[in-house]
């Protein structure tokens, strides 16, 4: 026990800080300890087990309306042509093969996948001609996906590292609408069928990602799956734009440096912009979408949930509000008693929760004094939770000292909503890990 106890003490001692930049945004009182190496639990021989290795949370196409009884929002009408897609994704895991989630959760018909591969990428439009495999379903080449529906194919065998990038290309019946799609990831496309095809010269990016919204790897060890489930400070999105950094990026970056921790975590960021926790808008709300998109991640172990912002911010004046429901602003009650919805859905399937406060938005275009005040009340329910295995201030590691309802400069997007990424960094810091490691 002394020898644990010294070795302990001596990878305290060791912690180093993180980027200067960092540094200053979150403060060193934000830096976690760095806790004892992170492995994957070895079990017996047996079949391999399919763990989410990389995943996207779908949101529909076509929203529905906002108000009752007004059409959805105009769009220009976008339907497949008969061409082929390339998306990339990174593998979190890795292992002996792995297999493809294809979605129609939201089609209004039938969605036919005329042809399917998996390889290695080799650059933007191109994979590794000795690695492409054709996908099968159920030993077939195609698949038709009811409304509503998603499909696995079968399993590939294609073995994977860890960090290794992977595209999938598939070809979808010409004149289907597009229908399921989700911002993570990078596609492009070319006309016709290209899908066994190792070069794509002059492929075009396309800007949606479409259908594959999740890859599955078959491991002997059974890794902890880590799914971030939030709205667009989850995503990871700053001024409007996508951004390469997110705390779920963080997170994974920081399990990866832990020694012999390599292949043993994936962090799945399940988080859709602009989400909300009790009402349906950018993506369905949260309480209803948590148990496809975080709770059936293949092999999850743990949530880390950070919801309910946009439940706060987005409304429409007193004297408008009876117009929708979608603008009525919710309580700090409504939304602990939402939280609490997850947090028991959770804890039914023995999944381990971490629970972050509300980050400060003084500044944003729908911040008040009023709403501050909702979410100070929401915040101190939050920290007072003991059925949660931990609580992630990620508004103590965002907030300016100076003005507590306001981000610090330096993690500050400049929209006063999303951080920067020196801001991400300080969420992604802020997390214990060693409440991951059980």
């Amino acid at each position: 026990m002394r020898k644990l106890a010294r070795l302990r003490k001596d990878l305290v001692s060791r912690r180093r800080f993180a980027q200067a930049g960092l540094a200053r945004c979150a403060g060193l009182g934000l830096l976690a300890v760095m806790p004892l190496p992170l492995v994957a639990r070895s079990k017996p021989a047996q079949a391999p087990l399919w763990a989410a290795s990389w995943a996207a949370a779908p949101l529909d196409y076509m929203p529905a309306p906002l108000f009752p009884g007004l059409p959805a929002l105009p769009a220009k009408p976008q339907h497949f042509d008969g061409q082929s897609l390339r998306q990339q994704m990174v593998s979190a895991l890795g292992g002996e093969g792995m297999r493809v989630r294809f979605s129609n959760l939201f089609g209004r018909q039938p969605l036919r996948i005329l042809d399917a591969s998996v390889a290695f990428a080799a650059g933007v439009d191109a994979v590794a001609p000795a690695s492409l495999q054709r996908l099968r379903f159920g030993g077939r080449t195609g698949i038709t996906i009811a409304p509503g529906r998603e499909a696995w194919s079968d399993g590939a065998q294609l073995a994977v590292e860890p960090g290794q990038a992977v595209a999938v290309s598939y070809q979808v019946e010409a004149g289907t609408p597009f229908a399921t799609m989700h911002p993570l990831g990078a596609t492009v496309m070319v006309p016709g069928a290209a899908v066994m095809r190792a070069n794509w010269p002059g492929a075009a990016p396309s800007p949606i990602n479409h259908i594959v919204t999740g890859l599955d790897v078959a491991m002997q060890a059974t890794p902890r799956v880590v799914v971030a489930f939030g709205d667009s400070i989850t995503q990871g999105t700053g001024n409007g734009e996508a951004s390469p950094a997110s705390y779920p990026d963080r997170l994974a970056a920081r399990l990866r440096e832990q020694s012999g921790a390599a292949g043993a975590f994936a962090v799945i960021n399940a988080g859709i912009g602009g989400n909300r926790l009790l009402v349906d808008g950018t993506g369905p709300r949260a309480i209803e979408r948590f148990r496809r998109d975080a709770l059936a991640q293949s092999g999850v172990t743990h949530v880390l949930i950070l919801i309910g912002i946009n439940d706060l911010g987005v409304s429409l004046p007193v004297a408008m509000q009876g117009l929708s429901p979608a603008f009525r602003p919710a309580s700090a009650e409504q939304l602990a008693a939402g939280l609490q919805r997850l947090i028991e859905q959770a804890r039914a399937r023995d999944v381990k929760v971490l629970l972050g406060t509300i980050t400060p938005f003084k500044g944003a275009g729908y911040w008040s004094e009023e709403k501050e005040l909702r979410r100070q009340a929401l915040n101190r329910w939050i920290r007072g939770r003991q059925d949660v295995d931990a609580v992630v201030d990620f508004d103590q590691a965002l907030r300016d000292p100076a003005d507590p309802a306001a981000m610090k400069p330096l993690c500050d997007s400049g929209d006063h909503l999303h951080p920067g990424p020196a801001g991400y960094a300080a969420m992604g810091d802020a997390i214990d890990l060693r409440e991951l490691q059980e």
